[in-house]
């Protein structure tokens, strides 16, 4: 039996992930955008700019932010 292993969760985790049978990584930000490339420098880039884009109550373009999560420097 194998187990799945915890993940953290939460504002301000970001994740990148091989996506297996290609040379293509996957970006997650916390707010639920996600972006595909080859190149992780790329990827890294738009995580760690990617709060930028986070700048009201309504998530990064337009998207609403996901439920029990809070923009930072904003009230939970």
């Amino acid at each position: 039996m194998t187990t799945e292993p915890t993940r953290l969760t939460g504002t301000g985790i970001y994740r990148i992930v091989w996506l297996p049978g290609s040379d293509r990584l996957r970006g997650h930000c916390w707010c639920g955008a996600t972006r595909d490339a080859e190149d992780p420098v790329e990827l890294w880039d738009w995580l760690l700019n990617h709060p930028d884009q986070h700048d009201d109550e309504d998530g990064a373009a337009g998207r609403p932010v996901p439920p029990g999560r809070s923009l930072a420097g904003t009230p939970a």
